[in-house]
């Protein structure tokens, strides 16, 4: 039916930047633009655990904005840390949400959308991690022993479980006011500031819950039914409401306990807010306490896919895998990839740089730039990491997408997608489906085969642009290196 052949053998050639039509938004399990086009998401994490807390302060500006840009990546996950919004109970620091605000102005300048993540590891720096003030610390003067570092203190230090404990019973603090009060009220102030910005994707309301002294319940398969459907559930749906309030539309990224980052389900149930989606991390359990990694691992990874793809299934919220990786280890890096692509998720890798960063066992590896003082370029960039996490997909489907992935081995990307979006719009002849390609993979240029539709980008596009032919219902496309069969048209 669509036999006229076209080859298109691309060579190297100017950027040019994808452009899903901001605000994003959801439908369903799938992130979506203003358009209504299914938006896929790969980025990086940037969060800078060390005072003053923000980005900058650690090197990262315009240079690393553009190089993110450059390679494909179309989202950062921001981190805030509570103690620089709120170094004092009731006082937000303007000038640390200015820091914030700057970063995510030059991020956006670049096309890239910002979560931004209030981060935490440990609870505070009194147990060795960062996260809430030192006014929010209440742990019944318990000693912070023993220190066996991150993440061992969550199975051996009282103290900070029961600093956790006082959180979730939401006890009070300075002034009688409950902490977790304190709290959703600082995530309200960032959302009452940062809502009204384009490429704001929303809100993750706290890095890796932990359960506090309960956790011994949760050390099964099922993880914490009763910890999920009680405290995690109510400061869920208090945080949402708080943010709400504020008239802030964005969306609103709840996480599941830290243990479903190793495979265990969720009963977080439905928050019942239209613009919801959960946040999820992968990495193996082994790993994590200095264990195999590798194939041992490849069960464990693919577990929180599919309990994150069960529980979007049964809440109709959205769904971003914004944790993996901190590992120089490229075959698992990939391999979680692959996995994220089988399942149609979008992805944000930990992390940017080392940053000196003090919760991650594998700070010095755990970098695509090393020092993000220094100009991303030459020996300062993990290439091969880069090689592998700078990779063809689609960043903006007129449509739904069925199926999409990249076999490195060959240098070939397929993508097929019907033309009826998760909304139910039908997508005709003048929407484009925008396709990262670059020219890591493609140094020599590419050729592309369509089926369905007609590539309408020109000669030399980092980006790919594909419309459907009038009437069709699906369209196929395939992307490889020169030599590969080419056939595109109506």
């Amino acid at each position: 039916m669509f036999a006229l052949a076209l080859a298109l053998v691309v060579g190297a050639a100017p950027q040019a930047a994808a452009a899903p039509v901001a605000p994003l938004s959801h439908s369903g399990r799938w992130i979506t633009d203003a358009d209504g086009r299914v938006v896929i998401l790969h980025g990086v994490n940037m969060v800078y655990k060390r005072p003053p807390y923000y980005p900058a302060a650690g090197g990262f500006g315009a240079d690393d904005a553009a190089f993110l840009e450059q390679n494909g990546f179309n989202t950062v996950r921001l981190g805030l840390i509570y103690k620089g919004i709120e170094p004092s109970p009731g006082s937000y620091d303007g000038s640390y949400l200015s820091q914030i605000g700057s970063t995510e102005s030059t991020l956006a300048q670049h096309g890239i959308f910002s979560l931004l993540d209030f981060h935490q590891d440990l609870y505070n720096e009194r147990f060795g991690g960062e996260g809430w003030p030192d006014w929010a610390v209440q742990d019944d003067g318990l000693p912070a022993v023993p220190n066996v570092g991150f993440p061992g203190n969550y199975l051996v230090m009282a103290a900070l479980n029961r600093a956790y404990d006082h959180f979730w019973a939401n006890s009070p603090g300075p002034s009688l006011v409950g902490l977790q009060n304190r709290y959703v009220a600082a995530l309200a102030a960032v959302a009452r500031r940062f809502d009204g910005n384009s490429h704001t994707l929303g809100y993750d309301l706290m890095n890796e819950p932990w359960p506090g002294s309960a956790y011994p319940t949760c050390a099964n398969p099922l993880g914490c039914p009763l910890f999920d459907t009680g405290p995690l559930s109510a400061f869920t749906q208090r945080a949402i409401a708080a943010i709400r309030a504020t008239g802030a539309r964005r969306l609103a990224w709840y996480e599941p306990l830290l243990t479903f980052d190793f495979g265990a389900q969720t009963s977080l149930p439905d928050t019942g807010d239209p613009q919801a989606g959960m946040s999820f991390h992968d990495y193996c359990l082994p790993g994590a306490f200095g264990g195999p990694t590798g194939d041992a691992c490849s069960t464990f990874e693919d577990l929180p896919f599919q309990n994150a793809e069960s529980h979007s299934t049964s809440t109709g919220d959205a769904g971003l895998l914004t944790e993996f990786g901190a590992t120089d280890d490229l075959a698992t890096i990939e391999r979680i990839i692959d996995d994220a692509d089988r399942h149609m998720v979008g992805w944000q890798y930990w992390h940017y740089c080392g940053c000196d960063d003090p919760t991650t066992q594998a700070a010095t590896q755990q970098a695509l730039v090393n020092d993000a003082s220094k100009p991303p370029t030459g020996d300062n960039v993990r290439e091969a990491k880069l090689e592998v996490l700078s990779r063809p997909y689609p960043q903006a489907i007129a449509g739904t997408p069925r199926s999409y992935g990249f076999d490195r081995s060959t240098d070939r990307f397929h993508l097929t997608y019907s033309t009826l979006g998760p909304g139910g719009r039908l997508f005709g002849p003048s929407s484009e489906t925008e396709i990262f390609v670059g020219h890591l993979h493609y140094p020599n240029g590419y050729v592309v085969a369509v089926d369905g539709g007609v590539a309408a980008s020109g000669n030399g596009a980092d980006v790919l642009r594909v419309r459907p032919c009038p009437g069709a219902t699906q369209v196929s496309v395939t992307v490889g290196p020169p030599g590969s069969a080419a056939d595109s048209g109506c």
